[in-house]
């Protein structure tokens, strides 16, 4: 989808992965000046999301840099707990683009995938951030305690990463600094999410047949 200042916001594939380096640059750069942890990932990582059809990409496609379209935004999807819950994570936008809504576009947009591709999972969200707590208000979560969550090792293991981990393990996994917060599609049944769902389905199938 092309906005009207001329953004991109796209489903990442596999030609998307020259971005990956300076994604993560951005978010341990933008963790590190709001002072707060971040669980960190890899570069392969996050190279398989864009690979999986599991990430939203914004670019700029009227600046080019060495890497093509400049890099404005990004975040990912993962499914937890055999797909029955769902988390759209590493939602970051590049310093020459705060102010301009973009990161909204980009929570809307993974949002709408994860609502599209596994419409029954309860979506969650972890963050410290009060302008993410405010979209995934406007979008239908709440908050929850953290047993209200997944109990797959898998995702409890990549907050291994951050540096408030010590935290969390003091606290049994209970609670943390980051707020916990669950959107349950029982709850919003008939909820207007469709606002990007053609658009979405039109994307994922630009990326099967780019993969």
């Amino acid at each position: 989808m092309i906005y009207e200042d001329g953004i991109k916001v796209i489903v990442a594939d596999a030609s998307h992965e020259k971005y990956v380096d300076l994604i993560l640059d951005t978010i341990r750069i933008a963790a590190k000046k709001r002072g707060t942890g971040i669980a960190e990932r890899t570069h392969e990582y996050v190279a398989t999301k864009m690979k999986e059809g599991k990430a939203v990409l914004a670019l700029d496609p009227e600046v080019q840099t060495e890497l093509g379209d400049k890099f404005v935004g990004f975040s990912y999807i993962e499914t937890w707990g055999n797909k029955s819950y769902v988390t759209t994570s590493g939602l970051i936008v590049h310093p020459d683009y705060l102010g301009r809504g973009i990161a909204k576009r980009i929570k809307d947009h993974t949002f709408t995938l994860a609502r599209v591709r596994w419409p029954h999972a309860k979506i969650f969200s972890l963050t410290s951030g009060d302008a993410v707590m405010k979209m995934n208000t406007a979008l239908g979560y709440v908050p929850v305690s953290f047993n209200q969550l997944t109990d797959d090792e898998a995702f409890w293991r990549g907050c291994k990463g951050c540096v408030n981990f010590p935290i969390l393990e003091m606290k049994e996994r209970k609670f943390c600094i980051c707020t916990g917060m669950l959107y349950d599609p029982e709850l919003h049944k008939g909820d207007p999410f469709e606002v990007y769902t053609e658009i979405i389905r039109e994307m994922m199938t630009r990326h099967l047949d780019n993969n």
